[in-house]
């Protein structure tokens, strides 16, 4: 098979050689032996790895388990990523053969060294460099880069981001973020290590554990009013109590700042009548 292939080989080089004298004998025959050997590369790569282990029926039998049951999340997510990686990586080695094949086959037919779509002749140095395409720059299937990104990326990424408001007009729905504060105040995965600010309990591990729920300002805790917004009441309680010591701390008599000692003009406009 070998020699018949070979002879067909030599015959075609010499059409191609009256034809063009970009691709002589000699170039298409290193050509053909790179390509050899290319193949021979790859098949032997695949062999030693066990063609990824994809030849098993289940991911469980190349790791020697029998089921998920009794394994952590964590290294079934590390199982996944791995099987992943290597479906990526035998999916890279099958199309690397087959342009391989296909490259062989177009000098089998004489046809090699011109692109199958335009029918140009492709450059000897883009041939030097990647003997098994068989189209030119211009229309090589290869050369658009994908931006896709995996939909899974939506969901693991954080909250924190996605909603691009000013303070002006912040909303206050709702979102994803508050979602994450209400299942992370369960308990997360964090250390004390990895938060920025101390933390005397546990369950407050995790990004802005101390923002206010329910409320927006802390005196809201221990300030009350009538129906009628008057007969404003101050009602003593341990967050009365973290409001008055914060503010001693920072010496400032509210959390906007101080006061003038008289106060002649309203922060709020009244009408006059």
């Amino acid at each position: 098979m070998e020699t018949k292939w070979g002879y067909r080989f030599l015959k075609n080089a010499l059409f191609l050689k009256g034809v063009d004298n970009m691709l002589s004998t000699e170039k298409l025959a290193n050509l053909r032996l790179q390509l050899l050997a290319e193949k021979a590369e790859v098949e032997e790569h695949l062999d030693q790895n066990d063609h990824f282990d994809f030849e098993r029926a289940h991911s469980h039998e190349s790791m020697g388990e029998l089921s998920s049951y009794d394994n952590h999340p964590a290294d079934e997510g590390t199982d996944l990523y791995e099987r992943e990686k290597d479906n990526a990586l035998l999916e890279h080695y099958k199309l690397q053969l087959g342009n391989i094949d296909k490259a062989l086959e177009a000098m089998e037919n004489g046809t090699y060294g011109k692109c199958e779509v335009c029918g140009k002749e492709i450059p000897l140095e883009r041939l030097q460099a990647l003997p098994n395409t068989t189209y030119c720059i211009e229309h090589s299937p290869d050369q658009v880069t994908s931006h896709e990104r995996p939909i899974e990326e939506d969901v693991l990424n954080p909250a924190w981001g996605k909603f691009d408001m000013d303070d002006k007009n912040e909303d206050v729905a709702f979102d994803a973020e508050d979602s994450w504060q209400t299942v992370a105040g369960w308990g997360t995965s964090e250390t004390p290590s990895d938060v920025a600010f101390s933390q005397d309990d546990y369950q407050d591990i995790y990004i802005e554990a101390d923002e206010n729920i329910g409320y927006v300002e802390d005196y809201e805790n221990f300030v009350g009013n009538d129906m009628y917004g008057k007969n404003i009441t101050i009602y003593p309680n341990p967050q009365h109590e973290q409001y008055e010591e914060a503010l001693d701390e920072e010496g400032i008599m509210t959390s906007f700042g101080d006061l003038p000692a008289f106060e002649h003009d309203p922060y709020v406009e009244h009408d006059e009548k």
